[in-house]
This record gives C-alpha cells, sequence and structure tokens, in this order.
C-alpha cells in the first residue's frame, strides 16, 4: 500500500506522528513517502505557482502532491494525505473503497472554515473544493490522471489542480476519512483526524477539538522500551 505524505519542516513532528499512527493500526505492509522539497531536485520546481485564489501557499507540499501519478509511473493506487493528521482506524478499510471507474476519490467538503488565520499566522481564506486535496486516492492508471506531468503540475494554476479540474471523474469518500476537527468537532466516528488550521504541536492549537488523540499519539511515537 503506497501513501505519500506531506512534509513540511516547520512541523516536521506533525508527519512522524502521522506515520506512527498508520503504522500501529495497518494490518497489511506499507510504503510511506515523505513529500519533501528538498528530495525532489531535479523533478520538479515548487516556484512556478506561488498563489491558489490570492493567497500564498500554507505548506511545503502545496502542489507536490499532484506529482503522486507520475511518481508511480501512472501504475496502480496510491494515497496522498497531508502531515496534519492521523488515523484512528486501519487505513486499509481506506483502500478498501478504491473504485475503478473513478480517476481520484476525495471527501467533498462543503464548509466556511471558522478560521481565517491558521498556524503560524498564516491567512486562511475560503475557496470552492477547499480541503478535497488533503486526502485523495489516486487511481494511478486512469487516463485523467496522466495529464498530471512533472510539466503541467509546474505550470498549472493552483485553481486548476485544488480544484481537481483535470478530472470530472471525482470520487466521493465518506467524510470520517478525513475530519476536519477543528471546523467539525468532536466526532466518535473519525478515521482520519484532520487538524486543518494548526497541528496540537502548535501552542495555539494544543487544546483543539481532538488534540488529545493527537498527543496520545506523539507520546507512543516518542516511546522506547528501557530496561
Amino acid at each position: 500500500m503506497q501513501i505519500y505524505i506531506g512534509y513540511d519542516p516547520r512541523e516536521a513532528i506533525a508527519y512522524h506522528v502521522c506515520v506512527n499512527s498508520l503504522i500501529r493500526r495497518s494490518s497489511k505492509p506499507l510504503s510511506i513517502c515523505p513529500l519533501a522539497l528538498p528530495n525532489m531536485k531535479g523533478f520538479y520546481t515548487e516556484g512556478a505557482r506561488t498563489t491558489i485564489e490570492g493567497y500564498l501557499p500554507t505548506n511545503q507540499f502545496i502542489f507536490s502532491r499532484f506529482l503522486v501519478p507520475s511518481m508511480m509511473d501512472y501504475k496502480g493506487w496510491s494515497l496522498f494525505i497531508d502531515g496534519d493528521m492521523i488515523v484512528t482506524d486501519d487505513i486499509q478499510k481506506l483502500f478498501a473503497l478504491a473504485d475503478e471507474s473513478m480517476a481520484v476519490q476525495v471527501v467533498k467538503h462543503d464548509y466556511k472554515t471558522k478560521f481565517p488565520v491558521k498556524y503560524l499566522n498564516q491567512v486562511n481564506g475560503d475557496y470552492p473544493r477547499k480541503n478535497w486535496t488533503s486526502v485523495m486516492m489516486f487511481n494511478n492508471s486512469h487516463p485523467d490522471n496522466k495529464k498530471l506531468t512533472p510539466e503541467y503540475v509546474a505550470t498549472a494554476s493552483g485553481k486548476e489542480l485544488h480544484r481537481i479540474e483535470w478530472t470530472d471523474k471525482i470520487g466521493e469518500l465518506p467524510i470520517e476519512w478525513n475530519w476536519l476537527a477543528d471546523e467539525y468537532g468532536e466526532s466518535v466516528n473519525a478515521k482520519l483526524i484532520h487538524y486543518t488550521a494548526g497541528t496540537p504541536c502548535f501552542h495555539d492549537f494544543a487544546c483543539s477539538p481532538m488534540a488529545n488523540l493527537w498527543h496520545l499519539e506523539r507520546m507512543l511515537t516518542n516511546h522506547s522500551l528501557q530496561v
């Protein structure tokens, strides 16, 4: 099961906690790849686009996520998720929802943010299909995804990419697989918790809804058995 996770050095701990939550609960082996800009030199240049709907990018993987099909050589299935997440269930259950007729599957959020300013004092604007691309199951071999070449990703607008304008074959995932805890509040049904306004590693969001589950996962990430 190939999983790509957005990595931002400003919250490196978020990536590692996310990985630990995946490993602890998966019933099958995982292949996990961080999307970190320093690892992608010569393959992709992030600076081709500077804004999405007039706002500066809020993380370092805001465009590189769309390279996943090309990194997979347009074969098989893969999952992209933001780094500011943890899972509370077996990720294989998400892969089991794969629909071969779709190019990509996402949770189709429809909301207005409660946080006009998010972590590190970044502007957090509303735009159509906001947060749809924070969890994407890619059917890499689908013809529409072959449009996502490195050249296209390096030149397409943020609107084209984040509104998924390269395809109309967009399948829907259950909302519990991208539960926006700070926007929607507590949920006992959430299987993938997304701290989209700010990971609880930031002091301003340390006590946000469902932050206790993130802090527990962080403690388990730091664990080593002592004798």
